[in-house]
């Protein structure tokens, strides 16, 4: 088994890379000394892609290459001598009264092949208040670094952390409505933002589109590694453009530090109060933060870390209070009600981000053969997937490293048809 390991896992003692990667590589071996994985060290390759921090949506990559941005994605950002950017984090901390899932399992053959073949972490199919389906991956993958203790990066599933914690914030008195503008925080003023209200942003309709797309600033930069304070100084004295969809990453990053600036000294209290209380988890999650900033800066980043079942805790927690009718639920129906068409010109069933046609506060919605349901779903780089069908009470969860799995067979049909 081991010799087996060996040789699908990367070692980076002689790699196939430029020299400019080779202190990254460096620190990743390390790692895997430093966490006891000496026995995924082998003279193998690895591909890195260059000019950017992840692998390319359309990649193939080996074993290796997918264990390396693994680790990248989950633990560079706190490791020491990695040129990944160093993060702090808003955490709350374990429900002292977690939920405890029921289960009645069976198998699925075609889940476990696609678990042994692909970039996928873990997945989970929860029905009518039982877990049904609950695959980790196998050992001769990625299952000697992944357990249920593991915290898992959300990546854009994130963007939809904010919105959780925005509908509870509203819920509890700190902010008004999603009818409400950001007039009151000074680093709005002088940008586009300003008189906008919070719901356009939460639909990523804010006529910004002439400088941001997706993680970046059109006069270059990322849009979610620096301060809200950073960020809105790029956007001062901008114009508004015409309101229509424009996915991106800074309007998750300004409406996190929009209710860390209305919360003040509660924030922290607020998330431990949402998802101790609220989702009631087992593990503490957290949100990224800028080191050595002030709050006044905007300091909180929408990138968020939870393990896969508190993943699914989250997600229950919602369909619980769209179903109970509660405040948390009421704003879940209001966006679902106040969604936008995405108008991509790009069209794919098959494809996980284009094939829901709307957008609604963060989530993505109207998917194929399912408009007339409420279906709500989240979607990250790499594959990371919940989605929650509110009609029918299923939840599908997955965590994954590169999406290579058949998301149409194992996600899309699962909730539209059930298993």
């Amino acid at each position: 088994m081991k010799k087996l390991l060996g040789i699908v896992v990367l070692g980076l003692l002689w790699c196939n890379i430029s020299f400019a990667d080779e202190k990254h590589l460096d620190v990743f071996n390390k790692w895997l000394n430093d966490n006891g994985y000496e026995q995924y060290l082998d003279k193998t390759k690895i591909k890195v892609y260059k000019n950017r921090w992840s692998m390319p949506w359309d990649a193939k990559p080996n074993m290796d290459t997918l264990l390396y941005y693994f680790y990248k994605y989950q633990y560079s950002h706190n490791v020491k001598g990695s040129r990944t950017k160093k993060w702090d984090w808003y955490e709350a901390k374990p429900s002292g009264n977690f939920f405890q899932f029921k289960s009645n399992l069976k198998e699925d053959k075609y889940i476990k092949k696609q678990m042994s073949k692909t970039a996928m972490l873990s997945y989970i199919l929860y029905e009518d208040g039982k877990i049904t389906i609950d695959e980790i991956s196998p050992k001769d993958r990625f299952g000697n670094f992944v357990n249920n203790e593991t915290k898992l990066r959300s990546m854009s599933v994130g963007k939809t952390m904010v919105s959780y914690v925005m509908g509870h914030a509203i819920c509890k008195g700190y902010i008004d409505s999603i009818d409400s503008t950001l007039n009151d925080w000074d680093l709005a003023n002088n940008t586009l933002y300003k008189n906008q209200k919070i719901i356009d942003l939460l639909n990523m309709t804010a006529g910004d589109q002439k400088y941001v797309y997706k993680s970046d600033f059109k006069d270059g930069g990322d849009t979610d590694t620096i301060t809200a304070k950073e960020a809105m100084k790029k956007m001062s004295n901008k114009k508004k453009s015409k309101s229509k969809y424009n996915y991106n990453g800074l309007l998750p990053h300004l409406l996190i530090n929009y209710i860390l600036f209305k919360s003040g000294d509660d924030f922290e209290n607020l998330l431990e109060d949402i998802f101790q209380n609220e989702a009631k988890i087992k593990h503490s999650v957290y949100f990224f933060k800028h080191p050595k900033t002030r709050k006044d800066e905007g300091n909180a980043n929408s990138m968020f870390f939870a393990t896969r079942y508190d993943y699914l805790r989250i997600a229950k927690s919602m369909l619980d209070d769209w179903q109970n009718d509660t405040c948390f639920g009421k704003y879940l129906k209001t966006i679902h009600e106040r969604r936008i068409p995405k108008n991509d010109k790009w069209k794919d069933t098959k494809n996980s981000f284009f094939n829901p046609t709307a957008y609604a506060g963060f989530f993505h919605t109207n998917y194929s053969g399912m408009k007339k349901r409420a279906v709500l779903g989240m979607d990250g780089f790499g594959g990371q997937q919940i989605i929650i069908d509110f009609d029918r009470s299923r939840i599908v969860v997955i965590n994954s490293i590169h999406q290579n799995y058949n998301w149409k067979k194992i996600a899309h049909s699962v909730i539209k048809n059930g298993k």
